[in-house]
């Protein structure tokens, strides 16, 4: 396993086999041998290990799609809809939930629930059954610690456009992946006319849009700007790589942490048979708990290993 699979907790390898299982169960008789087509904006050194865990334990082929990292979910979003009248994926295995809300409008997606998914918060996931959240990362603010001096950390999504950061900070394209969910909490929480001040002035302070969180991470880390906003998953690669960087949960005391679930989707009219024997209750829990054991605890911005600050009002900001 090499490091940056390390990052996540991979709790989520129960429900990523369970969405791997549920198109297994779907309908149609197109393909001679049992496969699962899934189509994933997850980066694919944690999507890969959890399909071919799947494959070994039930004989079942996945075939696995993966996004660009400068097009995350967007690319596979709209080739999803453009296939809706002659779906070629079983399952959507989403980095955010946006996708999937924005698939169910469409009648792309169809509702399924699974035994699998009991105990994980319902606001993470579609009343109708149509996605199922899980595996939640966080929004959070990525600094260089030799750039930036102590007392001077940022504590507010907002500091991005404060003078002291003029020309420093950084930001992922919002046009794509959890950058334009975040992008659409921003508005949704602050309103049209603050959110869109929030942009313009992160432009007029010097602010640069980047191709992807992963490149947010890598400009801090190396000290080619000073701070940005990246997912901890992201951050964690920067951790394990012993680069002089700091996290910080923005917000805590105003408009909150940004929550951003993975999402599994069955796909309307998927052509994968459903092989023999096999339902959607395929168990990987004991598999989980041997994973889990070797996940990284989340650093805050003391640079200590400790327990991750609660998300103060996640569910305003974490539902498309």
């Amino acid at each position: 396993m090499t490091p940056r699979s390390r990052v996540r907790s991979l709790s989520m390898s129960s429900l990523a086999l369970t969405a791997l299982a549920m198109a297994s169960a779907g309908s149609g008789c197109r393909r001679p041998a049992p496969q699962v087509v899934v189509y994933t904006s997850v980066d694919e050194v944690f999507a890969r290990p959890i399909a071919e865990s799947f494959s070994k334990e039930t004989g079942i082929e996945v075939k696995l799609v993966p996004d660009t990292e400068e097009t995350k979910s967007t690319g596979l979003l709209n080739r999803l809809i453009a296939e809706k009248d002659r779906p070629q994926a079983d399952v959507f295995w989403s980095g955010d939930p946006m996708r999937a809300a924005v698939l169910k409008m469409k009648g792309v997606s169809a509702p399924y629930r699974s035994v699998q998914s009991e105990g994980l918060p319902q606001r993470f996931s579609d009343p109708e059954g149509h996605w199922t959240g899980f595996s939640a990362r966080a929004r959070i603010l990525i600094y260089n610690r030799n750039l930036v001096p102590v007392g001077q950390e940022p504590s507010s999504v907002m500091d991005l456009v404060d003078p002291r950061f003029e020309g420093k900070a950084c930001i992922a394209n919002p046009l794509f992946g959890t950058t334009s969910m975040h992008a659409a909490a921003l508005f949704a929480v602050l309103g049209d006319e603050k959110a869109k001040a929030f942009f313009e002035g992160f432009r007029r302070n010097g602010g640069k849009m980047l191709s992807s969180n992963g490149e947010v991470r890598r400009r801090v880390a190396d000290g080619e700007l000073a701070v940005g906003i990246t997912d901890t998953d992201d951050a964690h690669v920067a951790l394990l790589e012993k680069k002089p960087v700091g996290i910080v949960y923005p917000d805590q005391h105003s408009m909150g942490t940004l929550i951003v679930p993975n999402c599994t989707v069955l796909i309307a009219g998927a052509l994968t048979p459903r092989p023999a024997g096999r339902s959607s209750t395929t168990s990987s829990a004991p598999r989980r708990r041997r994973r889990s054991r070797g996940a990284r605890r989340p650093r805050c911005r003391s640079g200590r290993a400790s327990r991750c600050p609660r998300a103060s009002r996640p569910s305003s900001v974490s539902r498309p």
